[in-house]
C-alpha cells in the first residue's frame, strides 16, 4: 500500500539541534495549532546552563505537572556529576521524572507515534535524544452497564473505549500471569493499539499462530472500530453468519479465554472480538451461568426455538396459505380466506410488504433520538398496522405472523446473529412462495449445508453438533450444573482440557 505518514520524509533519527528537532516536528505536524510547545531554560550546579522544551498534544495530554517538575528542579549533590547535555538528560530521566512511564525515543516515528498517544516529549538542545513521558489525560466514557448485552444478574461493567481501562478489567477478573496481553499497531495513518488477549498453557499455540498471521496481513490506512478488523480475519467473506464473535462484556470474555480462545481489544471501541466462534456461542448468554441450570437450560432452548420462528414463521405461512391448504383446519382455512377477500397481493408480496416496513421502522427508531425514537416506533407499528388491515392492504393474520417474527427476532443476545437471521427470512419467503414447503425445506437443507461448511480459525462452526461432541452437550443446546463440567470444550483446541477438579 503506497501510503504515507506525517513526520519526517528523510532521516528518522533525532538531531543534537533542538531547533532541527522543533522544526521538523512542528512542518510533520504541518504547525498545528493543538501540538504545544513550551521552552525552558535551566542553570546546572556548575553554572552551565541548558535549553530544552516540552512538547504534547492539546487535549490528549496533561503537561503542566511535568513542566512544574523541571521547572522546579534543582540540582543537589547530583549536579556535581552533571558534566554535559547528557549527564542532564539522565538528571531528568532518573531523579526528576521518576514518576509515571518513561520511554528514551531515538526516532521521530515513535516519537509521533506517543505524541498522538497522549505523551509528553522532553527534547534537550545537545542530545539527539528525547524522553517520552506519560502524562495521558483521559477525555472517556466511563465504565457503565453495557446497551447491548444487559443481564438481570451480573455484573454491571462494560468495556469503554478506552483500551488500557479494558485491559485492567479484564486483569481483575483474572489475577493470573498467565493472562499474556500483547499489543500491535494497526492502521497506516491512524496507528490504532490493539490488544492480543489469551491464558498461557490453556490457548492452543496453532489458533494463537493464525490469529497472528491473519492480523499481520492486514494493511489499511485506518481502524476505527472492530469490526474493521473483523472483516479481515474472519474465515469467509461472503456468509450471512458471523464466524467471530464480538461482545462488550469483560466477564464474557474472560469465561471465552478460560476455555482457550483469543481475545482481541481495539483502542476506541467497547466491542471485542473473540475466537474461535462457534454457532451455539451466539445463543449463549452470560445470566446462563449467573441463574440456575435449569433455568438457563429452559432460556437457551426457547431461544434456540426463537431462531426458527424468526427465520421459517412467514415462509411457512405463505407456503402453507399458498400451496398447501390442506394442512389448515377447516374453519382457519376458511376464516383466514375471509380476510383475503378484500386483499389485492399475493401471501408473499403481502409478507414482503409487512418485513419492509416493520425494517423501515426498526431502523427510524434506532435513528431516531432516544426521547421519540421508542414513541416512533411502538406509535408506527400500531398505526400502520391497524390502518392496513383495515384498507385491505394485509390481513390480520399476515400482522400477527410477522409481529411474532420481529419478537423472536429480539430474543438472541447476540445482535449479529439477529441480523443473519432476517436475510434468511428472505431468502426463505422467497422459496415458499415459489415451491411451498417442498421450497421452504430445501432452502433449510441448503442452510444446514452452508452451516456445516463454515469454520471459525479452524474449528467446524457447528460443533458439538456437528461433528457431534456428546462430552460438549453439557454446555451446548443444555446447561448442566457446573460441577458437571470438569473438563473443558472439546472443540475449542487447548493443551490443558482439565477446568476443574471432579467432584465425587
Amino acid at each position: 500500500m503506497n501510503s504515507t505518514t506525517g513526520g519526517p520524509s528523510s532521516s528518522d533519527s533525532l538531531s543534537r539541534s533542538l531547533k532541527i528537532n522543533l522544526d521538523r516536528i512542528l512542518q510533520g505536524t504541518g504547525n498545528s495549532f493543538d501540538i504545544k510547545n513550551r521552552s525552558f531554560h535551566k542553570r546546572g550546579a556548575n553554572g552551565r546552563k541548558y535549553a530544552g522544551a516540552v512538547l504534547h498534544a492539546d487535549g490528549l495530554a496533561d503537561a503542566r505537572p511535568l513542566l512544574q517538575a523541571i521547572m522546579g528542579c534543582q540540582p543537589g549533590d547530583e549536579g556535581d556529576n552533571i558534566r554535559g547535555e547528557d549527564d542532564f538528560m539522565t538528571y531528568l530521566r532518573e531523579s526528576v521524572l521518576s514518576d509515571g512511564s518513561i520511554e528514551e525515543l531515538t526516532s521521530f516515528k515513535r516519537m509521533f507515534a506517543l505524541l498522538f498517544s497522549g505523551y509528553s516529549i522532553v527534547l534537550l538542545d545537545g542530545v539527539e535524544k528525547a524522553l517520552g513521558v506519560d502524562t495521558i489525560r483521559l477525555n472517556a466514557r466511563p465504565v457503565e452497564e453495557p446497551n447491548v448485552q444487559s443481564v438481570v444478574r451480573g455484573p454491571r461493567e462494560g468495556f469503554t473505549e478506552v483500551l488500557t481501562w479494558n485491559t485492567s478489567m479484564l486483569r481483575r477478573k483474572i489475577k493470573n500471569p498467565n493472562l499474556w496481553i500483547e499489543s500491535r499497531v494497526l492502521g497506516v495513518q491512524t496507528g490504532t493499539m490493539i490488544a492480543i488477549a489469551y491464558v498461557k498453557g490453556i490457548v492452543s499455540e496453532d489458533v494463537l499462530k493464525e490469529v497472528y498471521a491473519r492480523l499481520d496481513k492486514i494493511d489499511i490506512d485506518g481502524i476505527f472500530e472492530s469490526n474493521y478488523i473483523e472483516e479481515y480475519i474472519q474465515d469467509k467473506q461472503f456468509t450471512t453468519f458471523p464466524t467471530v464473535f464480538n461482545t462488550e462484556r469483560p466477564d464474557v470474555v474472560a469465561a471465552q479465554l478460560l476455555e482457550g480462545r483469543v481475545a482481541i481489544l481495539v483502542d476506541g471501541t467497547p466491542f471485542a472480538l473473540v475466537v474461535p466462534a462457534l454457532f451455539t456461542q451466539f445463543f449463549q448468554s452470560p445470566e446462563d451461568y449467573y441463574q440456575r441450570s435449569d433455568f438457563g437450560t429452559l432460556i437457551r432452548m426457547l431461544r434456540f426455538l426463537a431462531f426458527f420462528l424468526a427465520i421459517l414463521t412467514p415462509s411457512l405461512y405463505i407456503a402453507v396459505t399458498t400451496f398447501q391448504h390442506e394442512l389448515l383446519p377447516t374453519t382457519l382455512l376458511f376464516n383466514l380466506a375471509s380476510q383475503r377477500e378484500g386483499v389485492p397481493f399475493p401471501a408473499f408480496l403481502e409478507a414482503l410488504i409487512m418485513e419492509v416496513t416493520f425494517e423501515i421502522l426498526r431502523e427510524a427508531s434506532v435513528r431516531m433520538p432516544k426521547t421519540i425514537g421508542q414513541s416512533i416506533s411502538i406509535v408506527g407499528t400500531l398505526v400502520i398496522g391497524q390502518a392496513a388491515v383495515e384498507a385491505g392492504l394485509v390481513t390480520a393474520g399476515m400482522v400477527i405472523v410477522v409481529s411474532i417474527t420481529a419478537i423472536s427476532n429480539f430474543v438472541m443476545p447476540a445482535f449479529n446473529m439477529g441480523i443473519s437471521a432476517r436475510i434468511q427470512r428472505f431468502s426463505l419467503m422467497a422459496l415458499g412462495a415459489s415451491f411451498g414447503l417442498y421450497g421452504v425445506f430445501l432452502g433449510i437443507i441448503l442452510l444446514v449445508v452452508r452451516l456445516c461448511s463454515l469454520k471459525s480459525f479452524g474449528v467446524p462452526y457447528l460443533s458439538p453438533f456437528a461433528p457431534t461432541r456428546y462430552g460438549d452437550q453439557k454446555d451446548s443446546l443444555f446447561r448442566f450444573p457446573f460441577p458437571w463440567m470438569s473438563r473443558r470444550p472439546l472443540s475449542i483446541p487447548t493443551p490443558n482440557r482439565i477446568r476443574q477438579r471432579r467432584i465425587r
